[in-house]
């Protein structure tokens, strides 16, 4: 419920008293003088004193009405209810951000009245206690904010009880020192959620927080070390992400997360080891500028890895089969691959879903991906993407001699294949037919001439037109064209789909 509701309901309550006090011969002079607790003086007037009535509801109900407004709104009511300002001091969740205080950022930078925000939270806070609050988020920008003011209200805010904490502060350029002891000695024993961004964050002791779900820390200052003693004894915790912490070096994962289901790791830059001793993990997310040293442990349960980094598609197929059997999506993201994926023995035995996106060194072969299919034999969809702003590979349009023989390995699950950026590659195409000739499964097949996003396109995309393609991709596209009608359409079996996209002929128009 939010204001505007709340103001439809008091004005039918006072329409309602007023037909009260009304007789056959006109209007009784006085109203009755029992005062109700809902009965709320609002000042003086020419006339005198002028009432306000809020319908005659117990004090609980109005609370739990009050709970369920917008903070914006359930502040205002506050401002001009004695009632709400009771409930006020008991609103459970609190979000401090120029949105939610209704402040113009433009305007505040223009006027150098950004420290307006930071005065309105403080205000806030002294008239909020802090006393059954739930969820607490600070998110500001303005490099303006005081440690002090942060520093008292994370005090107030973090009491027994809180369950999520998300701190996005800005105290200048330099980092905010969070007080990490507030959450020790049982404060934070009730945190389900911790969210902490642009922080430095340095327990020396184990914390404890034996409720926590989930941690996000983005562009925090902390070790490994570090990490350690905030996840120390944190049986609970099923999802964890970290995304730009430099300074972890090493990073464990320990057995005793029993319940960690998720883990997430982003660009953070000085990271040179991985180990994940928790047995439960199922999702492992990585992404950096180059490849670090992966130990998997006793994770046997991983069944979705996404590694984006250097390198990453031979580290794959190379390395994961004997670590991770269980597998059963794979996708791989690799910057610039220049060592053809190896053929090895090892198998994948259960995986299903494999996604390739890479932009692939002239002598790169895609017939090398074939060592994914030769070791997934449960395999049913594969995506690939390897768009190029420009095409580097020798073009099949150029040298049409002897397209290879690959070896007759079956995919007998094989489904569905998706090649995105597709081109006139020469193992390009000679991959593509490989698959059309090794795989009677096979369902659908689209080759894709452009970059393979559905929101770049015309149909989708709000200006009406699509994402600008470089002119030498879309004749790069052109060509892709010709190579399929040339060298593909042919021997497409009949029961399978075939699809063809190519570039938007309204939007992307090239003269030749």
């Amino acid at each position: 419920m939010g204001l505007p509701a709340l103001q439809r309901i008091i004005s039918m309550q006072r329409e309602r008293r007023r037909r009260q006090t009304r007789v056959r011969g006109g209007l009784i002079s006085s109203v009755p003088k029992r005062k109700s607790p809902a009965l709320q003086q609002d000042g003086n007037s020419e006339g005198g004193k002028r009432m306000k009535y809020l319908p005659s509801l117990p004090e609980d109900i109005w609370w739990h009405i009050h709970s369920l407004m917008p903070m914006q709104d359930a502040a205002r009511a506050a401002c001009v209810s004695r009632t709400f300002m009771h409930s006020w001091r008991r609103h459970t969740s609190l979000t401090f951000s120029k949105k939610t205080l209704g402040i113009d950022e433009d305007v505040c930078e223009k006027d150098g009245k950004a420290r307006d925000l930071t005065y309105k939270v403080d205000r806030i806070w002294i008239e909020h206690p802090g006393i059954g609050v739930k969820e607490v988020r600070i998110e500001f920008y303005d490099n303006k904010t005081r440690v002090c003011f942060l520093d008292r209200w994370l005090q107030i805010a973090v009491t027994p009880g809180i369950e999520e904490l998300i701190v996005i502060p800005s105290v200048g350029h330099k980092r905010y020192n969070f007080p990490w002891s507030l959450l020790s000695e049982g404060s934070g024993n009730s945190i389900r959620c911790l969210f902490l961004s642009r922080c430095v964050f340095c327990p020396t002791v184990g914390l404890g927080l034996r409720s926590l779900t989930q941690i996000t820390l983005c562009c925090v200052h902390i070790t490994g070390n570090e990490l350690a003693c905030l996840l120390d004894n944190s049986f609970a915790l099923q999802q964890l992400g970290l995304s730009h912490c430099s300074k972890i070096i090493r990073l464990k994962i320990p057995s005793l997360l029993q319940r960690l289901i998720t883990l997430e790791v982003s660009a953070c830059k000085r990271l040179q080891t991985i180990e994940i001793e928790a047995q439960c993990l199922s999702k492992f997310w990585f992404s950096g500028e180059r490849l670090v040293q992966l130990s998997f442990g006793e994770a046997l349960q991983l069944k979705t890895l996404d590694m984006h980094c250097h390198g990453a598609v031979c580290e794959a197929r190379a390395n994961l089969p004997s670590t991770l059997p269980n597998l059963e999506t794979l996708s791989v993201f690799s910057y610039f691959e220049t060592v053809n994926t190896p053929m090895v023995g090892s198998k994948f035995p259960f995986l299903k879903h494999l996604t390739v996106k890479l932009a692939a060194a002239p002598a790169y072969d895609y017939c090398s991906l074939i060592s994914f299919f030769d070791a997934s034999p449960s395999l049913e969809t594969f995506f690939l993407n390897g768009f190029q702003g420009s095409m580097q590979h020798p073009s099949i349009l150029a040298d049409p001699s002897g397209r290879r023989q690959m070896p007759k390995h079956r995919h007998d699950k094989l489904k569905n294949v998706t090649i995105a950026g597709f081109s006139s590659a020469k193992s390009l195409v000679e991959l593509t037919c490989h698959i059309l000739e090794s795989s009677e499964s096979l369902e659908c097949l689209t080759l894709d001439t452009t970059e393979g996003y559905d929101y770049l396109r015309c149909s989708v995309n709000r200006s009406g037109k699509c994402f600008r393609m470089r002119r030498d991709a879309i004749l790069e596209a052109r060509r892709g064209l010709l190579a399929i009608k040339t060298y593909i359409e042919g021997i497409v079996p009949p029961k399978v789909k075939f699809t063809v996209v190519e570039p938007c002929s309204q939007c992307h128009v090239v003269e030749l």
